[in-house]
């Protein structure tokens, strides 16, 4: 389970479209098994004869609620990036989880984030949106339901990882920290220099976890927003990201192979041919 938190931003929609793969709208309705975790204040918001389910559009104007109730509340930086979004990705080879199971992970991750204050109802406004396959997104409003700007911990990412560690022990899950080492033992244990500087080229091609796969997926992503948007200008723009996207692979691909040369016998080695396929906005 590798956690992931996104840059901040100031509308809720961009993030919901990424958690459900697909664009807001005002004629789906988002049932218990899409929405399966939120925050305990949504209670006073629905009455027992309203209609529970809610659209993708009114999830995003829920969360955008604080906004338009504090319209002066900013961050100690000034600004009014409000939205904070973080997902988590369970190994390839993870069993399928129930709903109680992610909403139990939801709950845990949004208290490791500092979102969720057991015994504050008046906290943060935050739901977990889980559609897409092994995947789980949290969306929340740092702004308090009394106007008050909510701070995540310095060192969220760094708990919201020792969290996952214990999710992942907790529901007997694959941790990527265990498989790590069975996955490329002679680069782990060879006493040799060129064993330790393989080990390092094959972290930083890491299909999965490595920084520069991570880097693509940034890449990708704009290119797939900047796509979206009207005149030609941003077509080329969404194509330049592309081919930038292309090379960092050819680059994974690149320091994958000098790692075997430096130790041919490695386990593992080559396996970045089999990358995630491109996304072509």
């Amino acid at each position: 389970m590798i956690p992931r938190l996104h840059e901040r931003t100031h509308r809720p929609h961009d993030p919901l479209e990424e958690a459900l793969g697909r664009p807001v709208s005002p004629n789906e309705g988002l049932t218990e098994y899409t929405v399966v975790a939120h925050w305990p204040g949504l209670d006073y918001f629905t009455l027992d004869d309203e209609q529970k389910t809610w659209t993708s559009v009114q999830w995003a104007e829920h969360l955008e609620g604080p906004y338009l109730e504090y319209p002066f509340a900013a961050s100690p930086d000034d600004d009014r990036h409000a939205i904070l979004h973080l997902d988590v990705r369970l190994h390839p080879d993870d069993r399928e989880l129930t709903g109680p199971e992610w909403g139990e992970t939801a709950h845990r991750l949004a208290w490791a984030a500092g979102i969720k204050i057991p015994g504050k109802e008046h906290g943060c406004r935050w739901i977990a949106v889980q559609t897409q396959p092994g995947r789980l997104d949290v969306i929340a409003n740092l702004i308090h339901r009394d106007g008050a700007w909510h701070a995540p911990p310095t060192d969220v990412l760094q708990r919201l990882s020792d969290e996952a560690r214990r999710i992942e022990q907790d529901l007997h899950l694959i941790s990527p920290v265990r498989t790590g080492p069975t996955t490329r033992p002679a680069i782990r244990t060879a006493p040799t220099a060129s064993a330790q500087l393989a080990s390092v080229l094959t972290q930083l091609a890491d299909e999965r976890a490595g920084p520069l796969a991570a880097v693509r997926g940034l890449v990708e992503h704009t290119a797939h927003r900047i796509a979206r948007q009207p005149g030609s200008a941003g077509a080329d723009t969404a194509h330049r990201l592309e081919l930038i996207a292309r090379r960092l692979h050819a680059i994974q691909q690149d320091l994958d192979a000098t790692a075997a040369h430096l130790v041919p016998c490695r386990p593992g080695s080559g396996r970045h041919s089999a990358h995630r396929p491109h996304r072509s906005p």
